[in-house]
């Protein structure tokens, strides 16, 4: 186990800019076997062979963890995560350029190593194929799980310029293994132009739930989750996000960008009342490309305070 904060303990706190970069300057370790006592892992899924568009989704794990700030107290919630929960930065899947199919596998062990320790996962991405492998790690443990799924489109194509596992499917195949249930599987921020209307028929015939970014419009950021949570209901549920649900405002470095979307504030208060409400056994933020690898640009930053938001629920759930 490496302490990143070691040399600055005497100080309280390290610079960000210093050390070894862990997500928020959490212990560091590859090891499974030292994962017990600990509540949260943060896996890396730098992969991004199967987009249909911009690629550099590969860069956003380490962005992320770059754009991190130290620990303190959330100035509304009034609760330090890191003080609540015992984090750990578990690295990176061992991903593999230009073989998905292996690279999916790693990541599934990884997020796997991480449950059966008994910690709930957390997983940057990465592209948003990266979920199939993350949930279907976590309903070989839980069971079909629920979805809460952020994002400007379904993700529920049966393929995508006639290839079947890509960033646009993941969603599809995890529903028809029955490793998502649909009647739990909730999804918000939709516009745009995709998918078409045979992907919303299955969807229907299925009992999905869709909430457009109209929606979020006409009743409120705070109805809708308050919907979403009712839909869930009780029982495992995964944590989805591809900052693409986010108005290109807020998040310019996506690979599918969509003018229309949520603001930060809606989406970093709604991923907090999620977690606070809802049995999450696992979460994802996906579909970050850093305008410069390392560094905390727009898109990694809103990432970042994703996770944030997501740790703080969990926190605030935990300690009710």
């Amino acid at each position: 186990m490496i302490d990143p904060l070691e040399r600055w303990r005497e100080y309280g706190e390290k610079p960000d800019y210093a050390g070894l970069l862990t997500f928020g300057g959490a212990p560091y370790t590859q090891d499974p076997d030292l994962l017990d006592g600990f509540d949260i892992a943060i896996v890396g899924a730098p992969t991004d062979d199967l987009v249909s568009d911009r690629p550099g989704t590969r860069f956003g794990p380490r962005a992320i963890r770059a754009a991190s700030c130290p620990p303190g107290p959330h100035l509304e919630a009034k609760v330090d995560a890191f003080a609540e929960l015992k984090i750990v930065d578990f690295g990176d899947a061992p991903v593999l350029p230009a073989d998905p199919a292996r690279s999916h596998a790693a990541i599934e062990a990884t997020v796997g190593q991480v449950l059966d320790a008994g910690l709930i996962p957390i997983v940057l991405g990465g592209d948003h194929s990266v979920a199939e492998p993350d949930i279907r790690a976590c309903a070989t443990r839980h069971g079909a799980v629920g979805l809460v799924h952020f994002d400007t489109h379904t993700d529920t194509g049966r393929e995508v310029f006639g290839v079947e596992i890509s960033h646009g499917t993941p969603m599809f195949r995890l529903v028809e293994a029955g490793q998502v249930d649909p009647g739990r599987y909730v999804q918000i921020g939709l516009r745009g132009y995709w998918p078409s209307e045979a992907e919303f028929a299955w969807q229907a015939e299925r009992g999905i739930t869709s909430f457009f970014a109209h929606d979020v419009r006409d009743l409120g950021i705070e109805e809708v989750v308050r919907r979403t949570v009712a839909q869930v209901g009780d029982g495992p549920v995964f944590l989805s996000v591809d900052v693409d649900v986010l108005d290109p405002a807020f998040a310019p470095g996506t690979g599918t960008p969509e003018p229309g979307g949520l603001s930060s504030a809606e989406l970093l208060g709604a991923c907090r009342r999620l977690a606070q409400e809802l049995e999450l056994v696992g979460a994802d933020v996906v579909e970050v490309i850093p305008t410069a690898v390392g560094s905390a640009d727009i898109t990694a930053l809103v990432a970042d305070r994703i996770v944030r938001e997501i740790l703080t629920g969990i926190a605030l759930r935990r300690r009710a």
